[in-house]
């Protein structure tokens, strides 16, 4: 997973409450069970006039000339709430997003992000509506470092994250990779474990035998 340290882009207002994971990627784009081919089901039912032709819609922001080529997007409170398809997240990470700024995220969602190196911070409601007002073709940058989301030449407002998901991102760890770190204490303590407990371990299968070649 690409780490995140410091991310400078364009960022993208929609600043509607409540976006849930299926106007995110609707249902009838999840084809695939792969992370990849999902960018262009990315909010489907708003960014296309006929989704089935991918006919883009010209008043939808990421297909506005300024947007186009955004990877931060300013949005509304509980931010990809609803159902769990991590497919939501996995569409906007190859859209190329790579922070996400709103007043509150969906709890499993929020996970999803961390887990697949976008990152969601929580600002205040006028926070975002203030960076809303100044986005535009000059980026923001987003100091996951530092923890704050800068405007240039202007203001910066500081967020919180937990520090294991601040670690993850920064590293460019998911959660095996994450628990991967710990592989020596692992082996460590089974060791010990089996050494302890040695019934609970199943006997290593005895290899099979091979009959002898017959002779003609």
């Amino acid at each position: 997973m690409e780490p995140f340290v410091v991310h400078q882009g364009i960022a993208a207002p929609l600043l509607r409450a409540n976006i849930d994971t299926d106007a995110i990627i609707p249902s009838r784009e999840m084809k695939l069970v792969s992370k990849v081919g999902l960018a262009g089901g990315l909010f489907a039912g708003w960014r296309y006039l006929d989704a089935a032709a991918r006919t883009p819609d010209p008043a939808f922001v990421l297909n506005q000339a300024e947007f186009a080529n955004a990877s931060i997007l300013l949005a509304g409170a509980n931010f990809g709430c609803g159902s769990s398809r991590e497919h939501a997240v996995w569409a906007l990470r190859e859209f190329g997003i790579r922070a996400i700024v709103a007043p509150s995220f969906g709890a499993i969602f929020q996970n999803n992000c961390i887990r697949n190196g976008i990152l969601p911070v929580v600002l205040s409601e006028d926070e975002v509506a203030l960076l809303a007002r100044q986005a535009g073709p000059r980026p923001l940058t987003v100091d996951l470092q530092r923890q704050l989301v800068v405007v240039p030449g202007q203001q910066s407002f500081r967020f919180e994250i937990a520090d294991a998901q601040r670690e993850m991102l920064l590293e460019g760890l998911d959660p095996v990779a994450l628990t991967l770190r710990l592989e020596a204490q692992i082996s460590a303590f089974q060791n010990r474990d089996r050494v302890q407990r040695p019934w609970i371990y199943l006997a290593p299968a005895a290899p099979p035998e091979i009959a002898p070649a017959s002779t003609p």
